[in-house]
């Protein structure tokens, strides 16, 4: 019986137009209001595309030139060279912590006018510290907004697109006033490529998003404690100005 049924749908649906599911094929059948849709999502797709590229190389920019900076400045401000540290953080621009310390280092120096360092100066460079860190973390952060917008914005896209296929599957009910696959074909088509493409498009970004939000946390994590540690280091140092 079951096997019969399997006969009987094969028979109606070769009796039926032809209708052609490749990119090509599907593309000639949509109307225009569901091309223009495809077409945003594509662009969509490429803006996700390029954010991720470029966040991509400047997060692995960032987290290579800081394992080479951390223990460099470390021995650097060891041994008091504080304008070689601020040297070495100058020759590695794309580390996150270097554009911190850098900050901290410059407005430290530039209020050293004695080996007595007032609790003013301390003071000036947390702030220094913290506005660097609220700067390295918009810069971080640019374009990654981008992709939430895109991953929580792609599907309803796909679904306006969907409906837009429906309303394309009954005007070929009405107009070739039949109920068979050759009437309703190009408007279901239309509504799952569309629907494909808008998943297709969000699920990536969204995956990506909460992938470079955690690292931008795991950056933030890392710029605190650097610069936890840097004021330490004017506190031990203001301790030893006053001895």
């Amino acid at each position: 019986m079951l096997v019969g049924n399997f006969l009987a749908l094969g028979l109606w649906l070769f009796q039926e137009e032809a209708v052609g599911f490749d990119p090509i094929s599907m593309w000639n059948s949509m109307g225009i209001a569901a091309k223009g849709i495809v077409v945003v999502l594509i662009v969509m797709s490429a803006w996700s595309i390029g954010v991720m590229i470029d966040r991509w190389i400047a997060f692995s920019g960032a987290r290579k030139q800081s394992r080479v900076f951390a223990p460099a400045v470390a021995g650097a401000l060891k041994d008091g060279k504080i304008d070689e540290a601020i040297s070495i953080a100058e020759q590695n621009k794309r580390s996150h912590l270097a554009k911190v310390v850098t900050a901290g280092l410059q407005e430290f120096q530039a209020h050293q006018v004695s080996a007595e360092i007032p609790g003013e100066t301390i003071e000036a460079s947390k702030r220094a510290l913290e506005r660097a860190a609220a700067i390295v973390h918009a810069e971080l952060k640019r374009g990654v907004s981008t992709l939430a917008t895109i991953g929580s914005t792609a599907p309803f896209v796909g679904l306006l697109g969907t409906v837009l296929g429906i309303i394309h599957a009954f005007q070929g009910i009405a107009s070739n006033k039949s109920t068979g696959l050759a009437g309703v074909s190009k408007g279901i088509s239309e509504a799952l490529v569309t629907t494909a493409i808008g998943l297709f498009v969000a699920i990536p970004a969204v995956w990506i998003y909460n992938y470079f939000t955690s690292k931008i946390e795991s950056f933030d994590v890392e710029m605190d404690n650097s610069s936890s540690e840097l004021v330490d280091y004017f506190i031990k140092r203001a301790s030893r100005g006053k001895k």
